[in-house]
Order: structure tokens, then sequence, then C-alpha cells
């Protein structure tokens, strides 16, 4: 069954619009009182009020879902995960709590390296199986699209694994994948101290092979002090989109290096993480439509300052927020988690956090025409949360509000 009606919703939260919001757009989150929603044939045929909407409508071929003080919203985007892993960091997590740094643990041979052998050694059959399970759990909080990068191989057979195992998972499971191509995630140590090499590695075999092979849509990169430097980055980046890829960058996250004024300058969909970006990167950000996609979970879990999320919206930016879900930096895909730390330490309001989550990460993926919004002509992406207002979301602190999940017009998420 792919025609359902919610009516008679508390409220309807539309994030409305068919484009990134940005500034103070970015509070304009299209509320409905008492609303009704017809989806036909998995697309948004109505929304409106509900004696407007229902009146004289034949309901013989839908499932009808009474949301009678709920509030209706549409799918989370987490635009930005890396859920498909093998093994786990809990180790180096509590050497943290230590006190060791990010950067310290990745200098003496732990971070990503210890992940990629893990899933350098993983079969495709385990890996579809931890992602299916971490799929399940992200459309719980309420999640209708996830993006996943690879970058656990730093080979190409290894990220050519880890993309096929989310082609097969997108198949098979409710939530959408957008998969994103991120060679250049670290150095491996067969190329320690021939970085360059390992740049031109990914540019003619691994580049090559996955758009061969019609694996990704996004290339990305790390973009960062002994990781990859602004020009090698420029170098991998601008081969990658003359090769037909969207462009995503990890950049200005532990050093200002002057990723955010490179992902001006290529005009990337989307520029990550941003903690230590400069107020001239991020205006020139602005100026070139890159969205700013901010992850305060890594934050908080490597205790760090956030990203200046006030700063970018109150000169016109654009802000999504995503998970980061991964096992080293930040093992939590908690949609609660993330909208407690962008309305309680990043000053956003709870509609600056819905915009986030729902209309700019679906630009943040470039999925904004179809998905992001409760609009007529649209995905029947919805969730319906256990609560009157969207204002809970913030309020109920940390807590999954999120009753049912409702992917292209059919219920796969209801917590009876």
């Amino acid at each position: 069954m792919r025609n359902i009606i919610i009516k008679n919703a508390k409220e309807i939260v539309t994030s409305t619009g068919f484009s990134k919001k940005a500034g103070e757009e970015m509070k304009n989150i299209g509320v409905i009182e008492d609303g009704s929603i017809i989806i036909t044939d998995g697309i948004i045929e109505k929304v409106g009020k509900t004696k407007e909407i229902l009146k004289d409508f034949d309901t013989e071929g839908y499932e009808v879902v009474d949301a009678s003080g709920k509030s209706v919203l549409p799918g989370f985007v987490d635009s930005h995960t890396h859920f498909i892993f093998g093994g786990y960091r809990e180790e180096e997590f509590n050497l943290r709590l230590q006190g060791a740094t990010y950067m310290e643990i990745m200098k003496s041979g732990g971070g990503i390296s210890g992940t990629v052998k893990a899933t350098r050694d993983a079969t495709k059959d385990e890996l579809f199986e931890l992602g299916k399970k971490r799929l399940d759990s992200m459309m719980e909080f309420g999640v209708t699209t996830v993006e996943g990068k690879s970058g656990y191989g730093l080979e190409t057979d290894t990220e050519i694994k880890q993309l096929e195992v989310m082609v097969d998972l997108d198949k098979k499971h409710p939530v959408d994948i957008v998969r994103t191509y991120m060679g250049a995630h670290d150095i491996p140590v067969e190329y320690k101290g021939r970085t360059d090499e390992f740049i031109d590695y990914l540019i003619e075999d691994g580049l090559l092979k996955v758009k061969e092979k019609n694996l990704a849509e996004f290339c990305d990169i790390f973009t960062e002090e002994n990781v990859f430097s602004i020009e090698q980055s420029r170098k991998l980046l601008s081969k990658a989109r003359d090769m037909g890829f969207k462009l995503k960058m990890h950049a200005d996250e532990i050093v200002q290096l002057g990723g955010a004024e490179l992902a001006a300058e290529l005009g990337v969909l989307s520029a990550d993480h941003l903690l230590q970006a400069s107020d001239k990167g991020l205006l020139a950000m602005r100026d070139s439509g890159v969205i700013a996609t901010l992850l305060p979970g890594t934050a908080f879990s490597l205790k760090e300052d956030y990203a200046r999320a006030r700063y970018i919206i109150d000169n016109g930016g654009a802000v999504a927020l995503a998970t980061d879900y991964n096992p080293g930096s930040c093992y939590t895909n908690s949609i609660p988690l993330l909208i407690a730390l962008g309305t309680i330490y990043m000053s956003m309001s709870i509609e600056e956090v819905i915009t986030a989550l729902t209309i700019n990460g679906a630009a943040a993926v470039d999925r904004e025409d179809t998905i992001g919004s409760i609009d007529v002509g649209k995905l029947g992406d919805i969730i319906i949360l256990d609560a009157p207002s969207y204002k809970f979301l913030s309020y109920n602190i940390a807590v999954n509000l999120v009753k049912t999940v409702i992917k292209k017009g059919q219920i796969v998420f209801d917590k009876n």
C-alpha cells in the first residue's frame, strides 16, 4: 500500500520549499494546524487543512492514519555519515577520555587506519548485515534518506566493496542511500610520505573505477593538516568534477587550513565540519551558495568547540545538520542528541534545526526537489511524533519522539 491519508494532525510542519534556505529563511517552517496529507502512489498529492483536503475525497484504496494530537514533519535527512565499516574503536574512545587527542591517536597508528584493517577484512555479507542494523536504527529516529561515504578501504577494491554494499542496501531497505566516494579519507600506511602519489592513485584508479561502475554520486576528501593539503584537495576534487562527480569536503575541522575558502572556490555542494573555519571562508561559502553541513555530535564526542552556526545563519548562510555517524570520532546516529546539541550549545532555534535536518539536509545531497519538505509532488517521506508540537523535539531533551515513519507512502516503522 503506497496510498495513505494522514488526517487530523495537531500540526503539520511542512518545511515547504524546493531549494535550500539560508539566513532568516531558516526560521520559516510552514506550520499547518489541524492538517491532513494525501499520498498517492508514494507521492504527496495534497496537503492542507483537514476540512479542505478531505472534503468529498474518496478514501477507498487508502490507508488512513489518524494523527490527532500529534505533530507531523518531513522525514529527516542525515546528510553526512560513514555507516558502512568493520570493527569498532572503543579503546581509542576511552583513551580520548583520558586526554589523548584525535591527532595524537592518528599519529600513533590509530584512528581511521584501525577501521581500515577491519573493513578490508570484512566480507560484503558481514558489512551488509551491519549496515542493515544501522539503517534500522536510523529509521527509528525518523531518518528517511541518508548519505553514506566509503573511506575505510584506502585502496580501490575495499572502497568499491563499501559502495557495492550500499547499492545492495539501497535496493532492499526502506531508507534511501546517497553514495559518496571518499578514498581520500586518510593516507594508508603503504603511501606514508608519498601523499601526492596517493592522490594520483585515487584519480587514476579509484575515481575511474567507481565512475565506470556508477557506484557514487559524490566525491569527498578530508582536507586537514597532516592529511590532505589545499593543493592536493583542489587537484582531486577538480578531477572528480571533470569526471562528473558532485563535490563535498571535510573542511577546517581541526586546523584552520583554508578549506572553507577552497569549498567556495570550487563551488562544492556542501563543506562539512567547519569548526575552525575563518570568517572570510564562511562568507565566501555563503556567496558561492555552499551549504555548511555542521556535525555537532563530533565536536561533542571530541570535546571541541562547536561550529559557528549562529554566525553562519546571521550572515545569510545555509546550514544543514548531520550526525557524522562513524566508528571513531562520533559513534552515534542519534537525531535527538543532534537536536539537543544544535539548540542548546549552538544557539540554533528549533525551527532552524528542523530546516537543517529537512530541506537543507536534502539540498546537501542534491535531493531538495524530491524530498525534505511536505510539498505536493514530492515523495511521501513523513514522520509522526508522539507529541503535539514540534517544539517538543528540543523540550524533551535527547528523547526519541518518533512514533511512525512513512517512506514513499508506506508505513515502515510504527512504535505501538
